[in-house]
């Protein structure tokens, strides 16, 4: 019976589907805690500190050598900030659009669990696509769910009735609105030289042809810089700017709403390195190493590759972070609009003519 049942297609579509659909979510939230503790320990070692090394549960420090090992490494840090977040007092001021204030930082988390879906993090395993949603129109997508974002931090700002979290938003939707400009743009030349919009077909061109990294560095230094532009990382988080804005357009926000923006900035920034990993850096690829194609290991192998690839590129966004000093906000715009948009146009026309000049 059980066997009648997973041959059926609808029935073996909503099974894996929803099996893949909890764990890519539970892999994204272990990525999301953790990576605020890579962050931490990261600053730390940057800044000559020591960073989190306290929490730990007391059974765990009962253990020999390793319950102090893992205390150091602060390893339990992200569960006890859950915790926080959960037991702290939600606090809603009187003066608050309170509807909009609520339902602002469900808008900007989601989007972020959305791109995911279309991204494929591995080759198959099991005869089953490692991808939740195989959209012919993936990028499209991508870009369309991506432009939703703004709308909950527009809405936080607006909705806090106050003049910090108003100028934060006022920042964000100017500043995310003209680097989509540029990111959407520095993916059409990858577009031309693959010939499709499928991601997981983007990434088959690259295992057979290199990694389009080597074709399109320019795109890659404009898709790049933007990504830290749309997740307001630095030198690009003026939309939050404490020494100007407290804290921008959550300054009003505690507790659980809070940690939705948290979780929401670190789910961008992951999506974000997912994204440059597909289109640049071969996917689940690697150039000249093949696996077993179609057994197990061969699927684990392809998904581990692409984990690797992407912790790198986050890595990359912490270190920036911890580097670099924020810019003026003319700075900002003068680099989206007068650099990176006539640049990506550029690189379009230049690749559209070498195609032509190599099929003529």
């Amino acid at each position: 019976m059980l066997d009648q049942l997973i041959s059926d297609p609808t029935v073996r579509f909503v099974a894996f589907g929803t099996l893949k659909i909890l764990v890519v979510f539970g892999v994204l939230m272990t990525f999301v805690a953790y990576a605020v503790l890579v962050e931490r320990k990261l600053s730390a070692l940057i800044q000559d500190r020591v960073g989190p090394n306290r929490t730990a549960p007391p059974l765990v420090l009962k253990i020999p050598v390793l319950g102090k090992l893992l205390q150091g490494w602060g390893i339990f840090q992200p569960m006890a900030d859950g915790v926080k977040f959960f037991l702290k007092e939600d606090f809603t001021p009187d003066y608050v659009r309170k509807v909009y204030f609520w339902i602002a930082p469900a808008i900007t988390v989601i989007p972020a669990l959305l791109t995911i879906a279309v991204i494929p993090f591995g080759s198959r395993l099991g005869g089953e696509p490692m991808v939740i949603a195989d959209l012919n129109v993936g990028i499209l997508y991508t870009f369309g769910i991506v432009s939703l974002g703004v709308y909950g931090i527009v809405l936080a700002g607006w909705s806090s009735n106050s003049k910090y979290p108003f100028l934060g938003g006022i920042r964000s939707s100017a500043q995310m609105i003209s680097y989509e400009l540029a990111m959407g743009m520095s993916v059409v030349s990858v577009v031309l030289v693959t010939g499709d919009l499928n991601l997981g077909k983007i990434v088959e061109f690259q295992a057979a042809h290199g990694w389009l990294v080597f074709y399109q560095p320019l795109a890659f230094v404009i898709f790049l810089v933007s990504a830290f532009a749309e997740t307001n990382r630095l030198p690009f988080d003026l939309p939050e700017s404490e020494s100007e804005l407290v804290g921008g357009y959550h300054t009003e926000y505690s507790s659980m709403k809070f940690a939705l923006f948290f979780m929401g900035e670190y789910a961008n920034m992951i999506a974000s390195a997912a994204m440059m990993v597909t289109l640049f850096f071969g996917g689940w690829s690697l150039p000249f190493v093949g696996a077993p194609a179609g057994t197990w290991l061969g699927g684990l192998l392809h998904i581990g590759i692409f984990l690797a690839k992407m912790i790198v590129l986050v890595l990359v966004f912490i270190w920036v972070r911890w580097m670099l000093p924020r810019f003026r906000y003319d700075q900002l715009m003068d680099l989206g609009w007068r650099r990176f948009i006539p640049l990506a146009l550029a690189n379009i026309v230049v690749t559209a003519l070498v195609l032509a000049a190599l099929k003529s």
